[in-house]
């Protein structure tokens, strides 16, 4: 779908009425005006527009209260399809779904170590190409692109201004991919695509606060406040990889000390499960990395549970501070570390319990996602999604 006929889909009221029929599905026209309070005239007329532009379907369901049976209405979840896109650090993962989320395809790409924004975008359009030509799509099925970028995002421009696992700065993505598709991009941190994946598709229900944490290769959040994402002044709301833990502590790959994230990733575990092997005597330490650490602890050895034990403190005086600042309903953790969860979120847990400054505070909900390595995925859908559905 070229851009500028997704704009004209577009309208207050025919949002208004699509996330009504996508909340309450399947209803009736009546139902929506009463719930809407527009006027049944605007209802029908509007639902006509939808139906003819196949997002809307037509069904004989409805439960008669003694006339004729209502006419009931459903988003056509097979009108449009939608790409997401999870880019870097290491692969770019690529899936088609339809409106309700449900994937139909899906591919992965291996990223090379040394990249340049050029052979970047090469491989980011290469992915997007080679998912379409395996799903059998019209392009003027495609709704749009959303992409979940790691490190910091100009999101009203679409540029990844620092990627710093990628040792890349001010990639025009989104210009890039529009120039190639002709399509609408959405591109968003990845942390906070995840965030706006679990607020789609986690089963949290109506909740008016979340945020959601994905600690990997890094460690960044996504805040999301009555159905929407906060971005901050700047677009860096979120990076709580970049708190300060310990001001003396090693240095973080944005250039500070003693970051959240110089204890929280994969390869953080690694390296202090290293240190207490040589602490313990052991003279060559084995090549160590998050997921092994977590094996051997799995295995019954005490070193590595410590390790993913205090790795749990560590992260859990972080989310005191994000409860002290945002204060949400819900933490969602997700990413390669939380596969350790069952040593790692009873410690968070306790650690928020002890410091956390008032009781409900100390009771802050703090789950791992069900939407496994998806959320991100989902969350890059759910930028088209949004774009659809909701009002602005």
């Amino acid at each position: 779908m070229q851009r500028g006929t997704f704009q004209l889909m577009k309208s207050v009221n025919k949002s208004i009425i699509l996330n009504k029929i996508r909340t309450a599905e399947p209803i009736s026209r009546a139902q929506i005006a009463k719930d809407t309070k527009l006027t049944p005239p605007t209802v029908s007329n509007i639902v006509k527009e939808l139906i003819d532009q196949g997002l809307v379907v037509e069904s004989d369901s409805g439960q008669s209260m003694g006339g004729r049976k209502p006419t009931m209405l459903h988003i056509n979840r097979t009108a449009f399809y939608i790409i997401g896109v999870d880019a870097g650090p290491d692969n770019i993962v690529s899936i088609v779904t339809d409106l309700s989320g449900t994937i139909i395809k899906r591919n992965e790409k291996k990223l090379p170590t040394r990249l340049t924004n050029d052979t970047f975008l090469t491989y980011l359009k290469n992915s997007i190409h080679t998912i379409i030509a395996e799903t059998p799509l019209n392009r003027s099925e495609i709704l749009g692109i959303g992409i979940g970028m790691h490190g910091v995002v100009d999101v009203d421009n679409g540029t990844s201004l620092f990627a710093p696992n990628l040792g890349l700065t001010n990639v025009p993505i989104k210009e890039a991919l529009e120039e190639e598709f002709d399509v609408l991009i959405k591109v968003e941190n990845d942390a906070r695509a995840m965030a706006l994946g679990e607020a789609w598709f986690g089963g949290h229900g109506d909740i008016d606060s979340m945020v959601a944490v994905n600690i990997g290769r890094g460690v960044g959040a996504g805040i999301v406040v009555d159905g929407k994402l906060y971005h901050g002044s700047q677009d860096i709301a979120g990076e709580i990889g970049h708190m300060t833990i310990d001001m003396h502590g090693k240095v973080c790959t944005c250039g500070n000390q003693g970051c959240l994230q110089t204890f929280a990733t994969g390869s953080a575990i690694a390296n202090r499960a290293q240190e207490r092997l040589l602490e313990s005597g052991v003279s060559e330490a084995m090549r160590l990395t998050g997921e092994s650490v977590y094996a051997l602890a799995k295995a019954g050895n005490t070193i590595y549970e410590e390790v993913l034990i205090e790795t749990g403190v560590y992260i859990g005086v972080g989310l005191t501070n994000l409860i002290h600042l945002v204060n949400p309903k819900k933490i969602v953790l997700g990413g390669g570390v939380m596969n350790s969860a069952q040593y790692i979120l009873p410690s968070i847990k306790q650690t928020i319990a002890q410091r956390a400054l008032t009781p409900d505070a100390k009771q802050t909900e703090v789950v791992v996602t069900t939407l496994g390595e998806d959320a991100t995925l989902l969350g890059a859908v759910s930028l088209l999604l949004v774009e659809l559905f909701e009002r602005k």
